[in-house]
């Protein structure tokens, strides 16, 4: 009898064992993996009330989804608001990261919080491949009191520089896409040498009367794709810049703004380098600029194969323009004989309205003139039936394909 009933305990006693052992196997190992795999800022010592400042808790939230064997997901948890100084977040990684930007990420309102050692950025991103930011949150860059003391906004006061807000530096394989990025202290967005990059469904904002406050700026980088986003700036929607290769833009929707630019290209007699540019399906809406290509006097290099295609333009000024003489400077440029060589640019199925008669303008160099220029079906009417728009050009050899208006121009020299 004794037995049997220590048998059945000891059977007891195994089913227990064999059950808790199951139970908890199931339970902690989706826990662990979790906790192993996301590192929230508020398990670092954030605040995320927008006043204390949390630059420490998402650096070394940021070494710790960097130092993770397996890939890791940095979370900047939803509904509260992060206040971060000047930082730069750097790889390589042991893994690829998610920057999951669910809350708000905002900089001080202050132009005291930043040295002259650390002007030139707010949150800066560099050397890592595979990392994706996402999460549907804001990036506020507090530019207000940056604008009110720039000299474009008061001629009386020196030109300083301004914080970019997002720079990557370096990424390879980068996709950035579904955040809300606003009233930047300057440029909103910089890619610089980085390659495979994917920009998707940004929204970028900040008042028409912002300076320099550029939505996209893109430099020294290849295949890049950007697509699905809407840019609201004081300055160029897209500024696409030395060193950029296989560009494709498309259902990009821009303004107020200065339009997408390419350029500017060879300031201070540099060199400059741009091919591969496809810019598709876009939409600009009261721009100070169209499609746009703008060079300094003195530079030397290339821009070329280039498309502006499928646009519609509504109450723009200066809808299609080449400009080699371009001068961004208080005192006049002085005449320079060499120039960046502007070639195979194709602007195709453009239509709208613009506030400015002259329409198209190819103002190009004497001596490295724009060449292989091609417009086909171009329908551009001054806003308002207010007249006729015209054609303006100096020294750019062109073609014309399908209807053309306004009539393309004979060249002038």
């Amino acid at each position: 009898m004794a037995s049997s009933v220590l048998v059945l305990s000891m059977a007891a006693l195994v089913m227990i064992l064999l059950c808790n052992t199951t139970a908890t196997a199931s339970n902690a190992s989706p826990a662990n993996e979790t906790q192993h795999n996301t590192f929230s800022l508020d398990n670092f010592g954030a605040h995320g009330d927008g006043k204390h400042d949390d630059t420490q808790a998402l650096a070394k939230a940021w070494n710790a989804a960097c130092s993770s064997s397996r890939p890791a997901v940095l979370l900047v948890p939803k509904g509260k608001s992060y206040l971060l100084n000047s930082i730069t977040l750097s790889g390589p990684c042991k893994s690829s990261i998610v920057f999951m930007v669910k809350g708000t990420l905002v900089a001080p309102p202050s132009r005291s919080a930043w040295s002259e050692d650390n002007r030139g950025h707010w949150i800066m991103i560099q050397g890592i491949f595979g990392l994706t930011v996402t999460g549907g949150g804001t990036i506020n860059g507090n530019g207000d009191d940056w604008w009110k003391n720039s000299c474009k906004t008061n001629k009386a006061l020196p030109c300083t520089m301004a914080p970019t807000a997002f720079t990557f530096h370096r990424c390879d394989s980068l996709k950035v896409e579904n955040l809300k990025i606003f009233n930047s202290q300057q440029i909103h967005m910089s890619v610089e040498d980085c390659n495979d990059v994917q920009l998707a469904r940004l929204s970028i904002t900040a008042p028409g009367t912002s300076p320099n406050t550029d939505g996209i700026h893109i430099t020294r980088s290849k295949d890049v794709q950007v697509r699905d986003c809407i840019i609201k700036t004081g300055d160029d929607c897209m500024s696409i810049e030395d060193g950029t290769h296989n560009l494709h833009v498309t259902k990009v929707v821009c303004g107020p703004g200065h339009g997408i630019s390419i350029g500017s290209l060879g300031d201070d007699n540099s060199r400059a380098e741009v091919s591969g540019i496809l810019i598709d399906s876009v939409q600009l809406y009261g721009t100070t600029n169209g499609a746009r290509i703008k060079t300094w006097q003195g530079g030397s290099g290339y821009a070329k194969d280039i498309t502006f295609q499928n646009i519609i333009m509504d109450n723009v000024q200066n809808p299609i323009i080449i400009d080699q003489n371009y001068c961004d400077s208080t005192t006049p440029c002085k005449k320079q004989q060499s120039a960046v060589e502007v070639s195979n640019v194709v602007f195709k199925n453009i239509r709208g309205t613009t506030i400015s008669k002259d329409a198209i303008k190819l103002s190009c160099s004497n001596d490295d003139s724009c060449s292989d220029i091609v417009l086909e079906n171009i329908d551009l009417k001054m806003e308002g039936d207010k007249g006729e728009t015209q054609s303006t050009c100096q020294n750019a050899k062109w073609r014309k394909a399908g209807t053309v208006i306004p009539q393309p121009c004979e060249a002038k020299n």
